[in-house]
């Protein structure tokens, strides 16, 4: 088999990939006197910068690695000049696609936080909100260029309940596909997603037949990237990026053990960039601590085992794992999607750690073991279903 045959055999759908938002998201959708106060971009010592009200946001090129060669934050790109288009222009991004072989890609935030947390960050509520409406209405315009392949995906200001509900109901009538929530919302002020708190929240997703998606890195990363100790920047940021991944085990189990399952049976739930090795061995642990916990004492309603409602409703997402992510696609073939991460730092595309690693080469290496039927199912059916492809 050749190293192009699984992309070229199987209409390829990317589940997670970002976008490099280019330096007019927000000043070209806000009035002229917010300017200073919503994200723009400033050249600050040779470097573009995402700036908001005087305070620092960071870099576009930290998250837009994808075949640059220089390890973060060592050498990153330092201005838009030297970041590939098909970062932050939907129509080089389609090109790329073409190149690659990728049919479609889902579609997710930098500046806004992977949970969408940093727009709190952004100054008082009515420009906060500005902010949230201009982005997502740039998912509109950006995805506009081609609808079946580029799938937006909601912003959603989870901090306000009712401001989030409408803008849900706003953006699916506009086009968008999913919706983008925050894995730990307790990390910032807010209850748990256990909570009946959020109920609004899974009851119009449901009710518009979208997804909610909880992207890895909606916690407090910010504490966790600054706590170095004597490892260095770069050490502790390889092992924060490894153990986000357990912060998504905890949503999954905050979503059935709370009952979110229970209580809304056909919304679909998509775990982020959090890879799928550990779901089966997590899900063995849940059934086993729901059975000997004395789940059913206290919730008589719940009618399913863990490993149960997250076959009928709950997927996870790989982009690098070998054996790991066989074992988890032998055991729940009908709840993996596949992604590329592009054009993060760890995305499977060519860069320093690896110098000629294509995802069509990752996945010819690592899948083709794997029957048709179920490769049919990861690399295009499952996501086409979520997504409405």
């Amino acid at each position: 088999m050749s190293t192009a045959d699984l992309f070229e055999r199987f209409d390829v759908i990317d589940v997670d990939t970002h976008v490099t938002e280019p330096p007019d998201v927000w000043t070209a959708r806000t009035p002229a006197y917010m300017h200073d106060k919503v994200p723009h971009v400033e050249r600050i010592n040779g470097q573009d910068v995402w700036m908001c009200d005087g305070n620092r946001l960071g870099q576009p090129g930290f998250y837009s690695m994808a075949g640059f060669d220089g390890l973060m934050p060592l050498k990153v790109p330092n201005t838009f000049e030297e970041i590939h288009p098909s970062m932050y222009d939907s129509g080089e991004r389609l090109k790329f696609m073409d190149d690659q072989g990728i049919r479609a890609q889902v579609l997710y935030p930098n500046v806004g936080g992977f949970g969408n947390a940093y727009f709190m960050k952004m100054g008082e509520p009515e420009v906060v909100k500005e902010c949230v409406r201009a982005f997502n209405d740039w998912v509109t315009d950006w995805t506009a260029a081609d609808r079946d392949r580029l799938v937006g995906v909601t912003a959603v200001p989870f901090w306000d309940i009712d401001f989030a509900v409408a803008e849900i109901t706003r953006c699916v009538e506009a086009g968008h596909r999913a919706i983008n929530f925050c894995n730990q919302p307790q990390d910032h002020g807010m209850p748990a997603l256990a909570s009946r708190h959020w109920d609004p929240i899974w009851s119009v997703a449901q009710e518009a037949g979208v997804s909610v998606s909880f992207h890895v890195g909606g916690g407090s990363m910010g504490t966790q990237l600054q706590d170095t100790a004597d490892m260095g920047w770069m050490t502790n940021f390889a092992k924060v990026s490894s153990l986000i991944f357990l912060d998504n085990m905890r949503c999954i189990a905050d979503l059935i053990f709370g009952g979110v399952c229970h209580r809304f049976p056909e919304l679909t739930l998509v775990s982020v960039e959090s890879g799928a090795g550990w779901i089966p061995g997590a899900l063995e642990s849940f059934d086993w601590q729901w059975r000997n916990g004395g789940v059913t004492v206290e919730h008589p309603e719940y009618d399913m085992l863990p490993s149960e409602y997250f076959r009928r409703q709950i997927y996870g997402c790989f982009w690098f794992e070998q054996a790991s992510a066989r074992f988890a696609i032998e055991n729940y073939p009908d709840n993996i999607l596949y992604e590329t991460d592009y054009p993060h730092p760890t995305c499977q595309f060519p860069g320093p750690a690896t110098p000629a690693q294509y995802p069509r080469d990752y996945a010819t290496g690592a899948l083709s073991s794997l029957d048709d039927a179920t490769l049919q199912k990861i690399l295009h059916d499952n996501a086409a279903a979520i997504y409405d492809l």
